[in-house]
């Protein structure tokens, strides 16, 4: 590892060597004792103005010895360290921090002077609340840290920070409660991303990978969010936290299948809401899993799961359809598919005309031109629907939906059980930084379910999950 010298220019073309770059760029000034300086920095990403205004000028009538100490008094900047390593002075460059060097010194010193570039805080789209806080994260981690150091006016926050990426050096903040958090977590979340091996990290969700037990597994092993409130009350509860610098999404292990039914509103309305809420959504996910496949599954293998009235009706209605019903439904399911991922990646002027479009023209002159059914229609679209009410799992319950209709139109109603049995016990197998995935049913913590499926009020929730292992087992006395 070079290290910086005593001669000037040496040091310079060292470092340029290190950053040949062509927007690195050196600069060179005299203070008014003649001493030269010659500041390296990355011209995209450094904040010129608060390098003029806080170094050079405060610098050209610097008269004292030539040391970094003595520099670094003169520097107006609030972030300012110094540094002998030319590998960690090219970090730094790249970094936005401009990197200051002078003849006969044998360190730099680095100046916190970094361009930073943020949107402004605004509600999430994915995660829209009545009540409660409206805040969610954004793609800088010092904000997003703010956000939480905001919430947490204690010692007991630990936000440390790890560098990912070989070439990224994407910096990912862990973010724990001390005596809360279970220790085992917090240092098995450092080794694992200590160990990852990747080029760039663009996004937090590269991390879950890497993060999970099972990398392959359909079901997701890492908690998201971009609500600063729900983070905070996750690392409460003893779980650790994950704020990538470039991302709005954060990370929070371990976690529970349970979790993503449950909303930040829970806890701002009573209790019987909230639990009604819950069951909604859990009736919602249920519905539009198995209500396709059952469809099919009683049309071709099990007339007996319908009602006469009903049947009489289905009966009407794919009278002249050329298809079968398990290829009608499929088709359905792939049509909604197609406009639904074209809705999204469309401008949001065209793409709400493209949803009302294919939802009423297309629709209405299938079910006309006899290649769909009606009831195919709606089922598809109750389903589609019904997935949103939990929009967490969207991706996981779309491939189980998908599953679970190819299985009813091969093998029907039997086949629907032992999928339903092979996924609840891949369920209750899955663990994650050693918490069960479907805990607090599997296994079954008496005390914990009065915050799952069903809310009780918060003179009832005087400790915290046992599931988490939270060595601070009270938060309500």
């Amino acid at each position: 590892m070079k290290n910086v010298t005593n001669d000037l220019p040496k040091t310079v073309e060292a470092l340029k060597k290190l950053l040949p770059a062509e927007d690195i760029l050196t600069f060179e000034f005299l203070t008014e004792k003649g001493l030269t300086f010659t500041v390296v920095f990355a011209d995209p990403i450094t904040d010129k103005e608060l390098l003029g205004e806080q170094v050079v000028r405060a610098l050209r009538r610097f008269d004292g010895p030539p040391t970094a100490e003595e520099v670094g008094k003169h520097i107006a900047s609030p972030e300012m360290k110094r540094e002998k390593s030319l590998e960690k002075l090219a970090a730094e460059v790249l970094a936005g921090n401009p990197v200051l060097l002078w003849e006969g010194m044998d360190e730099g010193v680095v100046a916190g002077t970094k361009k930073v570039f943020t949107r402004a805080i605004s509600e999430p789209s994915t995660d829209v609340a009545v009540k409660g806080p409206r805040e969610g994260f954004i793609e800088d981690v010092k904000t997003n840290t703010s956000l939480v150091r905001r919430r947490f006016k204690t010692g007991e926050l630990r936000i440390e920070m790890v560098e990912v990426g070989r070439r990224s050096k994407t910096f990912v903040a862990v973010c724990y409660l001390e005596g809360t958090s279970k220790a085992e977590a917090v240092e098995e979340v450092k080794r694992k991303l200590g160990e990852i091996e990747i080029d760039i990290v663009p996004d937090a969700s590269y991390l879950t990978h890497f993060l999970s037990s099972r990398p392959y597994s359909l079901v997701k092993q890492v908690g998201t969010t971009e609500k600063p409130d729900i983070f905070c009350a996750k690392i409460a509860e003893g779980r650790v936290g994950l704020i990538v610098d470039g991302s709005p999404i954060a990370l929070t292990v371990p976690y529970l299948l349970i979790e993503d039914f449950q909303s930040s509103e829970d806890y701002f309305v009573p209790p019987y809401r909230a639990t009604f809420t819950r069951l909604l959504r859990l009736f919602a996910l249920i519905v539009a899993i198995y209500l396709p496949a059952f469809y099919v599954a009683g049309q071709l293998f099990k007339l007996q799961l319908f009602p006469v009235k009903l049947l009489l009706t289905i009966a009407g209605s794919i009278r002249d359809i050329p298809f079968s019903p398990s290829l009608e439904m499929l088709l359905v399911l792939l049509v909604l598919e197609v406009l639904n991922e074209a809705s999204i990646r469309m401008p949001k002027y065209v793409g709400m005309a493209l949803s009302v479009v294919g939802a009423l023209v297309l629709g209405e002159t299938a079910v006309s031109a006899g290649f769909v059914s009606t009831p195919a229609i709606i089922i598809i679209a109750f389903s589609g629907i019904g997935l949103y009410a939990v929009p967490n799992l969207i991706e996981q319950t779309s491939v189980l939906r998908l599953a679970m209709l190819l299985v009813a139109g091969s093998v029907g109603t039997y086949g629907i059980i032992l999928v339903t049995g092979f996924v609840l016990f891949y369920l209750v197998t899955t663990e994650n930084f050693g918490t069960p995935l479907l805990a607090p049913f599997s296994p079954m913590i008496g005390r914990d379910l009065r915050d799952s499926v069903f809310k009780y009020n918060l003179g009832s929730l005087p400790t915290r999950p046992r599931t988490l292992k939270s060595p601070n087992k009270r938060r309500l006395k």
